[in-house]
């Protein structure tokens, strides 16, 4: 880190940015006491670097352990701290990262760093290329996946073959924690999505081909890192009941409507809840367009 990146990290630290910002990343939580802070640290070096204004959200999704409060007092003036009252799943907590996010392009980035964060580049040209999701690959051709176990790489493999199968989604790899939006493309699929468990990823996927987005992949650098909390066996189980709902969901026109208030979902998501408003009557036309599009 050059003294110029030095400045720009305390600047970031100390003092609330005075104008929106340009990127927002949303790191999703629970029961990461051993890692968040390390991890906060890496992501913050990597985006002072980038000579941008930039937020960082940490949605913590119910921890019993630490991670909320080790977040809470590092007292960093742009980060910002959302509690949910009870773990209410993966997809559940980016949502609400996503919904408080002010800028014009939104990562969500696993808390365990196995994609590591100085691979945003790579993905924001991409949106740069006029994508509205960008979604980074460890099936890619280029991709590096290293120290994943046999079980994992088969569970993966199955995966993929199913979605190929059923879905026709443009990418290899749906499940891969690492994922960049436009700000518009960001909050049109998860005011849409209802999925909080494992497969968000693939309901905010099969999404975003169902609204006509622009969608590729980047390969990525992936290290399985220790402490994982998939128990494969039981996600094959959930993932396949999921594939049939999402189909059954876009049937029935689940879809075809706002499924959470993004204004009231950011608010409540502040005091410590989250908010799933099936029944609610914003309009989908109350939702901008995505568009790859965005302010220089």
């Amino acid at each position: 880190m050059t003294e110029t990146d030095l400045t720009a990290y305390r600047q970031w630290a100390t003092t609330p940015l005075q104008e929106t910002p340009t990127y927002s990343v949303v790191i999703p939580a629970y029961n990461e006491e051993w890692r968040i802070i390390p991890t906060i640290g890496a992501i913050a070096t990597h985006m002072c670097t980038l000579g941008k204004p930039w937020e960082m959200i940490v949605a913590d999704d119910g921890s019993t352990d630490s991670t909320a409060q080790l977040v809470e007092d590092l007292e960093l003036a742009n980060l910002t701290l959302l509690r949910a009252k009870a773990n209410g799943g993966k997809g559940s907590a980016v949502r609400r990262g996503i919904f408080e996010s002010k800028g014009e392009v939104v990562l969500f980035a696993d808390a365990d760093q196995s994609t590591p964060i100085e691979q945003f580049g790579d993905l924001l040209a991409k949106l740069d290329d006029g994508y509205d999701v960008v979604v980074g690959s460890r099936a890619a051709v280029g991709a590096d996946v290293a120290s994943k176990s046999l079980s994992r790489t088969i569970f993966s493999f199955g995966l993929k073959t199913l979605v190929q199968t059923l879905f026709r989604i443009p990418v290899s790899d749906t499940q891969c924690g690492f994922k960049m939006f436009t700000a518009d493309a960001a909050k049109l699929l998860f005011s849409r999505q209802v999925i909080d468990e494992f497969s968000f990823d693939l309901e905010i996927l099969f999404l975003a081909k169902k609204f006509g987005l622009q969608t590729t992949e980047v390969p990525v650098t992936w290290i399985d890192a220790p402490g994982s909390k998939v128990d494969a066996a039981k996600v094959a189980v959930e993932f396949v009941k999921d594939l049939v709902a999402i189909r059954r969901n876009d049937h029935s026109g689940v879809y075809d409507k706002v499924n959470h208030d993004m204004s009231t979902s950011a608010n409540l998501a502040s005091t410590d809840s989250d908010s799933t408003d099936s029944d609610s009557s914003t309009s989908a036309n109350s939702i901008p367009p995505a568009s790859g599009q965005r302010a220089a």
